[in-house]
Parts: structure tokens; sequence; C-alpha cells
């Protein structure tokens, strides 16, 4: 099953796509909610009425419902209001390649146990356009990652058991203003401005079921489902990266576990990958000037467009935008 949430008379409306067509959840049986927060909340109460209701629809069954064309909407987030947002750390290629840059060995706690960080739930945003500062174009870059959101509540959650807490996937671009993050970060807190102005995820919400002839079987010694999706991003036309979110070395289902303990999680969090080899520009620009001094490092610009695809999950198209102001927190700070 594939969720949406779009703009209808200026509210969030929450629908299923079905042969590309757009169709309210409320219109298609009484018990379904209309927002997201609300289908999250009661997942296990309505998913089997919209699945029945989705199946209808693929058979061919008589309604005097009219879909609304997927291209005529303006789409939100398909979660537009998370409960929390935390990203994790979970391809090791990326991690490697990262440090293999900064001519730094690779860290053996990667191995031991998933990470993530919290960031900015009220920053999340769909398709569309992404604002940004003067700062944040001091080294603007995309991040390639897929994300999950939870559909009941839970705490000290194993991972063998983890992955019926998830609702299912979208595409994640975990915006990044490099400068502002790799300064903070020297500080040994973090990251926080370099990361809170914008994150992305979209264009729909992607249920399990619709998945399953994509699983496959997840890293050696590691726990929980996997899925063969084949994942890439453009910038202005151009592809710049390419994995697969079966790279993955932990697993959503493992990073849950980690994130439960002695936590309550809630119908509503959502959770990233984090980055995939090669997903973002910082990674780029290091292995680039590794090989050939004279490379020209790249970073995001004013009327770029971003797009991320991820087999099943549709595509995610952005474009980036200067808000209207030269305020700098760079310029505020101190003198030694």
């Amino acid at each position: 099953m594939k969720l949406v949430t779009y703009l209808k008379e200026g509210y969030e409306q929450l629908a299923l796509i079905v042969d590309g067509k757009l169709y309210d959840t409320d219109l298609l049986h009484p018990d379904l909610p209309n927002n997201m927060g609300m289908f999250l909340n009661f997942w296990e109460d309505v998913y089997p009425i919209a699945i029945a209701a989705e199946k209808n629809l693929k058979s061919g069954m008589p309604t005097s419902l009219i879909g609304t064309s997927f291209n005529e909407v303006t789409l939100m987030a398909p979660v537009p209001h998370p409960t929390s947002c935390r990203d994790g750390y979970a391809f090791r290629q990326h991690v490697a390649a990262a440090r293999r840059n900064r001519k730094v060995e690779m860290i053996p706690e990667f191995d031991q146990y998933p990470i993530f960080y919290f960031t900015n739930h009220n920053s999340i945003q769909g398709p569309g356009e992404i604002v940004c500062m003067p700062d944040h174009f001091e080294k603007l870059d995309f991040e390639l990652e897929a994300a999950i959101v939870i559909c009941k509540p839970g705490r000290n959650v194993k991972a063998s058991e983890a992955d019926s807490y998830i609702a299912g996937l979208m595409i994640m671009n975990d915006m990044s203003a490099r400068r502002l993050q790799m300064e903070e970060m020297l500080l040994n807190l973090g990251p926080a401005k370099g990361k809170d102005f914008s994150t992305v995820i979209g264009p729909m919400l992607v249920t399990l079921d619709e998945l399953e002839q994509h699983e496959t079987s997840c890293k050696s010694r590691h726990v929980g489902k996997s899925w063969n999706l084949s994942m890439k991003c453009s910038v202005n036309g151009i592809q710049v990266s390419q994995g697969n979110l079966a790279d993955m070395d932990w697993t959503f289902a493992e990073i849950i576990e980690r994130c439960s303990y002695g936590v309550n999680l809630f119908p509503g969090d959502v959770i990233g990958s984090g980055t995939v080899g090669t997903g973002c520009f910082l990674e780029l620009n290091g292995t680039g000037k590794l090989t050939d001094p004279n490379y020209q490092e790249q970073w995001l610009q004013p009327g770029d467009v971003v797009e991320m695809e991820i087999d099943g999950l549709g595509k995610l198209h952005n474009m980036i935008v200067k808000e209207d102001s030269d305020f700098s927190i760079l310029n505020l700070k101190k003198n030694l």
C-alpha cells in the first residue's frame, strides 16, 4: 500500500495511491482517518480496512469515487508531523570512505552497535522548495537515505520483533550545512545547526506488504528485514550517487532495538538509515580529492534541483532556494 499526504483546500489530506490516482482515505471508508497522524496511532485497527479498500480499487469493483491524478496535487511529507526524528549511521561503506578521506582509521565501534542522533522533527518537509539561509550555503549538501516510521508504541523492543513496529519505508534527504556542522562538532556536541533546518521525506510511505518481493537477507550476524532496492540521486539531471538499501549493515530492526532501550517509541517517530555509500557531496568530494589533486569540490547552490529515487518508493524532487536574508550566525562568532 502506498500512502501520501497532500494539500486539499488548505488542509492536509491522507490518500491511497492506486494506478497513479489518489483516493482520499476518509472517502474510501468511514472508519479511515483523513490524516497520517491518526492513521499511525490506530494502525492495527485501520491498516486492515485500508488494505481491503485498496484491494477493492485494484479489482475494479464499481465505485462512485474518482481518483485525483498524482501530478495534480501539492504533496506534503507523507508523515507531516513526526513525533520525533532520529537518523542512524547504518552503511559501513559510507562511514569507512568518510574516515579514509579524513585519513583516519575505521572506527571499530561501528561494528559493535548502531548509533543515531536526534534531528529537528519540526523541520520535516516533503517535495518542493528547500529554503536555506546564507550560512547553509557554506558547503550545502544532500544525503541519500531511506527512513521508516513507527506504527505502534514500544519500549525495550528486541530486534527480533522490531520489524512489526515499522509502518513502511520512505525516501529521506538529510540536508546538511557542512561548515556549520564541522565547526560546532569540534566541541564534541551535535550535529545541530548543520542539520536542523530541513529534513526531507517522501514522496510516499510504502508499507511493508508492498515490498515483500524485494526482501533479501540482511548482513551476516545481523537481525531484521533487508530490501534489495536501488538508490540514486541526481543534481540538475546529472546522477551523482548510487547505492542499494540492502547495503545497510545495521538493520532498521537493530536500530529500533537501540532507540527503544529504556525509552518509549511512539507512532509517528521517524528513523533514518543514515547515508548510503557515495550518498553525499562530502564523501564524493573527499574521494575525488584523494585521486585527483585538481578535483573541484561540488556543493548545492540556489536553483539546484535534487532528485532522489529508490526502487518502489518513488522519486523525491526538491529545488534549493535562498531565503531573502543576509543574516549570518557565522559572523556572530566572538574574536579570540
